[in-house]
């Protein structure tokens, strides 16, 4: 992948099987969306399936000439992510040294080439977690995300260290900033938008990441990329923008653009999530 630019989009399919599926003549499924747009690397969260299934749902996209290469859970028809990718990575690298969530479909890096350089794009779905409530569910939920942001707050500052050029995106299941989320004050007290959770988000920019899409689009509401399936969300634009790239200073500073592929009516949407997109120079 020596063209330039590289076009790195992320998005959480919300099931590979039901994102490829034709839905209605206005809908038929991510396939079209990927030949269309031809992004150069789409990052994958929630696949929902093994490794097999997945293959035969993107069987059309394979025999085309994209290369996949994912991790499923260990927990039947959970999280998932994958790297689909128009040229094959270099490198493949599966977790982040975690005993508990290496094996749970949550993390995958793989290398590219860039004008020379290589280029590490990283698929992340970070645990929803939940308010925490005294409800033992909630309680759980809450706790396994609190986990991993401490284990993967570390692993990230690592990687920047390393001084590599790289760019973590997917489903952060956070939203940083007011800007972020339309009823954020409706949501001060919701998971996704507790004060540890955007203290962590912010830690991590104050180390050096760089939020491409808020650099590019400046202190401005959104832009969302993910709405409830329920009531008039998606068509008030009632959203979230938990769907980032975070890049390394390096790569960053090759950011020609950055958008999010919102479908331009309800019955056209193939996840609840909308595709972001960031290119590289």
């Amino acid at each position: 992948m020596t063209a330039s630019p590289l076009t790195i989009a992320t998005v959480n399919v919300n099931g590979i099987r039901a994102a490829v599926k034709t839905r209605n003549e206005n809908n038929h499924g991510m396939l079209p969306w990927l030949t269309d747009h031809a992004p150069d690397v789409v990052l994958l969260q929630e696949v929902r399936a093994s490794e097999a299934i997945a293959r035969k749902a993107l069987a059309p996209a394979l025999d085309d000439g994209w290369h996949l290469a994912m991790t499923e859970s260990a927990v039947k028809g959970r999280a998932g992510v994958g790297v689909l990718s128009r040229t094959e990575p270099t490198a493949v690298r599966i977790g982040f040294g975690s005993n508990e969530f290496d094996g749970l479909g949550r993390y995958i890096e793989a290398d590219f080439q860039l004008g020379g350089d290589t280029v590490t794009a990283a698929s992340l779905y970070l645990p929803s977690g939940a308010s925490l409530t005294d409800d033992p569910k909630d309680v759980e939920k809450y706790e396994e995300k609190v986990r991993f942001l401490d284990e993967f707050g570390p692993y990230l500052d690592g990687l920047l260290a390393s001084g590599r050029q790289v760019v973590v995106a997917g489903d952060w299941n956070i939203a940083h900033t007011e800007r972020d989320i339309k009823n954020w004050k409706g949501n001060r007290k919701n998971s996704g938008f507790l004060p540890h959770e955007r203290e962590w988000v912010g830690a991590r920019l104050d180390s050096g990441w760089v939020d491409v899409a808020r650099e590019h689009h400046g202190d401005v509401d959104g832009p969302y990329a993910w709405w409830s399936w329920r009531g008039k969300a998606f068509d008030n634009d009632s959203g979230w923008r938990i769907d980032y790239h975070l890049a390394s200073p390096a790569l960053a500073g090759r950011l020609q653009r950055t958008w999010v592929d919102r479908a331009d009516a309800y019955d056209r949407r193939w996840s609840d999530h909308a595709p972001v997109t960031a290119e590289f120079a």
